[in-house]
């Protein structure tokens, strides 16, 4: 398909629920209200690393207006030694980040929760709770963690045969490294540091559950992912999987971060053991503290290439903090670090390691900003030191069809050259700096994306309209381009379609908005629907014509008769059609399930622009552009919201985003005062080259967009700000004491030199 031969893929249609977000009437999660609702509190530890001794509720329980009282002895027991896989989570871990069980891990970890009929009242009471502590040392950095005399979190956690904080391994090899490096002219091997930064969504966690006195459990919840609150919500209370109806509510961000649970399987509890449906909303305080950033990491990467800049080895060590229970996301910097080219000799190993913190949650293509921030600083001091220009060296090394990839597969057609091409071609790197102390910096990035399974409905109304319904809770514009799809196959005005989110009860089982996945799956199984309901529209005309259906052609939204039927009978709209459907067989409509397959891994490469006061130690970041390979940019508008929303989010993570502790092991910046994520006023305008490359395993060339965008970013900022003061500063965020103290440094190596 182009774009002159569609009337809706591509185009920039009205978004459907834009106009119910900007006036207010959207319905998130802290919006649900019910008849005899109450109100939850969660009690947090003040330590980060304490064994519970005791846990005392009876003053709580005793306090007028208390309804119930819940601690991690009314959840589901889950020994640490066996496994109990949940997707990419482990319910082992889930339930104790839930609720602490054994020991208290950080600060703020949750340790019991009181329903009351008001939130003084639950607060009031969490504060009569009586817990009694031996308070541990704790671990805060990979440092600590790693240290020999290091506190160890867990006494049944071994690396190498004995206790650890390192929680398990993931390693890629391509090809022999050692030979590699033996044939390069030039190796550079560099060392690099990033702090954990949080996904930032505007909105809390929230939900409100409502438990029936035959268990029958209604779930009212922001998340991304109604069926993944509904498995986790089953596996951590016991209520049967078939027993719990879990409905999505429009979501305030997300970003990988509300991927699983904290307050739900709580409120379930908790309205169980009072007959009284429970609202909790966490404070912006309590998301800081208790749910998921993403991983500050410690890594080392060695890179080696030829004189004419052909790279011949590369090897990547990444250590990653988890929190305090296993899982951080060493796939994604493991795999993702070298993905972009096209390396014979690849060393890629990951270490999961925990420590005192939060547990961390998926952060938009987790991981891999962490393994690109290394990997891409290291190709730009190859390149200066090559004098190659830097997007030139990743051009002539970049993967292409036929590439073999060092986390496994053989890349198809890929645009990843095309992203780079178009970088050097742009006016933006065409374009002089002139300025004092102004930098220029480029960085590539990918990412993996995914399938699997989505279910869709797709129903025409009794006035011949649409009604599309799928089963992921929509972030990224699922809707409206889902929208843009269904007016095309079928002809009609994109304004017909209504575009639903189903409930776990309303439609078939669909995995989480995540992975850059809804888009490319949602799509296919619309599209087979879609498909079916066209077959059907035939069959109707068919019908009311008296001849076959291999005879009736569908074309621009009408039912029309072929060959030497085609001048005995009208054309017959879809509206006509609707209106006859009780008279030829009954309503219209089909669905459709799928475990999608067929996902290509997408590649973007930025631009960036920087200016830097030295006296200050202030970045600001001048121009910016993204150059990524959509696949098929079905709503454009969306396309490059998603861009620039990734771009956004990887400059926070370069200049400013971190978490700060104390030296109790507290964290310091609980909020967005102190916890500085960029502004409007922070950003220029943030411009994108979109680069369709269909994907051929796609009906409509699909390709995820979501994660890439904030890939390149952390290295493309810091790259410019070594190409603005002459300094490499391996140590994120470069913050104005950290880009002053780098600054002051470098004074201090010329003076002794």
């Amino acid at each position: 398909m182009n774009d002159q031969s569609n009337k809706w893929i591509g185009k920039r249609t009205i978004r459907p629920d834009g106009a119910d977000k900007v006036t207010g009437r959207a319905a998130y999660a802290a919006d649900a209200t019910m008849p005899g609702m109450i109100w939850a509190k969660v009690l947090r530890s003040p330590h980060p690393h304490a064994v519970i001794k005791s846990i005392d509720t009876s003053k709580a329980e005793a306090l007028p207006g208390v309804k119930a009282v819940a601690t991690a002895a009314d959840f589901v027991d889950f020994p640490v030694d066996t496994p109990v896989p949940l997707g990419i989570q482990d319910m082992r871990w889930m339930s104790r980040n839930m609720l602490a069980k054994e020991k208290v891990l950080f600060h703020g970890h949750p340790i019991a929760a009181v329903a009351a009929t008001n939130e003084e009242i639950a607060a009031e009471a969490c504060a009569l709770i009586e817990v009694e502590y031996e308070v541990l040392p704790f671990a805060i950095e990979i440092d600590d963690a790693l240290a020999k005399d290091a506190p160890i979190l867990h006494d049944f956690m071994k690396f190498d045969g004995k206790p650890s904080n390192i929680a398990g391994t993931l390693e890629h090899t391509l090809g022999d490294v050692d030979a590699g490096f033996a044939e390069a002219d030039v190796v550079i091997e560099r060392s690099f540091t990033t702090k954990p930064v949080h996904q930032g969504y505007i909105e809390p966690h929230a939900c409100v559950v409502s438990v029936a006195p035959d268990n029958r459990t209604t779930i009212w919840s922001s998340s991304q992912g109604q069926f993944m609150v509904r498995a986790m919500t089953a596996y951590l209370t016991g209520i049967p999987q078939s027993n719990i109806k879990a409905i999505p509510a429009e979501i305030g961000g997300g970003f990988g971060g509300k991927t699983i649970v904290y307050l739900e399987p709580v409120a379930t509890i908790l309205s169980k053991k009072s007959g009284r449906p429970v609202k909790m909303v966490m404070t912006r305080e309590e998301v800081m503290r208790a749910t998921g950033p993403t991983s500050g990491s410690k890594s080392t990467v060695k890179i080696g290439a030829k004189k004419d800049g052909t790279i011949v080895a590369g090897k990547g060590t990444f250590y990653l903090q988890a929190g305090c229970l296993p899982g951080s996301p060493i796939r994604g910097a493991a795999g993702c670090a070298f993905a972009p080219y096209d390396i014979k000799n690849v060393h890629s190993l990951g270490y999961d390691v925990v420590s005192n913190r939060s547990k961390v949650a998926a952060y938009r293509a987790p991981g891999a900003p962490i393994g690109a921030f290394a990997v891409e600083s290291v190709l730009d001091e190859l390149a200066r030191e090559l004098g190659m220009d830097p997007l030139k060296l990743r051009l002539k090394n970049a993967a292409k069809e036929g590439t073999k990839a060092a986390h496994g597969p053989t890349y198809p057609r890929i645009g990843y050259a095309e992203t780079v091409e178009a970088a050097l071609n742009s006016e933006h790197y065409k374009t002089p700096l002139t300025g004092k102390f102004q930098g220029r910096g480029v960085a590539s990035g990918y990412w993996f994306n995914a399938g699997g399974e989505s279910s869709a409905q797709v129903n025409i109304t009794e006035d011949g309209n649409v009604v599309v319904t799928t089963g992921h809770p929509d972030i990224g514009g699922s809707r409206a381009s889902i929208a843009n799809i269904t007016a095309e196959l079928l002809g009609i005005n994109y304004d017909q379609v209504s575009v639903q989110i189903g409930d776990t009860a309303t439609i078939g089982y669909s995995n989480l908005t995540g992975g850059s996945r809804v888009l490319f799956a949602s799509a296919m199984v619309v599209t087979e629907s879609t498909e079916q309901v066209i077959e059907q529209l035939k069959g109707r005309a068919a019908k009311i014509w008296g001849i076959d259906p291999s005879q009736v052609v569908w074309e621009g939204g009408e039912a029309r008769p072929m060959g030497e039927h085609s001048a005995n009978f009208p054309s017959m709209s879809l509206e006509e059609l609707a209106a006859k459907a009780n008279a030829t067989g009954g309503p219209i409509g089909a669905g459709s399930q799928s475990n999608t397959v067929g996902a290509e891994g997408g590649f973007a490469t930025h631009v960036c622009d920087v200016e830097v006061d030295v006296d200050l130690g202030i970045v600001r970041v001048l121009r910016y552009t993204c150059f990524q390979d959509v696949g098929r940019a079905i709503h454009p508008s969306y396309v490059e919201g998603q861009l620039q929303g990734g771009v956004a989010q990887g400059i926070g993570w370069a200049l400013n985003e971190e978490y700060i502790y104390n030296k109790k092991g507290q964290v310091d910046n609980p909020g967005f005062l102190d916890y500085r994520m960029p502004v409007c006023s922070d950003l220029p305008m943030l411009d994108c080259g979109i680069i369709e490359i269909p994907n051929p395993k796609h009906p409509q060339g699909v390709r995820g967009v979501g994660e890439v965008p904030l890939v390149p970013g952390p290295a493309a900022v810091r790259n410019a700000v070594h190409d603005a003061i002459g300094i490499w500063i391996d140590d994120l965020p470069l913050s104005p004491p950290n880009v002053l103290a780098a600054i002051d440094a470098n004074a201090g190596r010329q003076a002794a030199e």
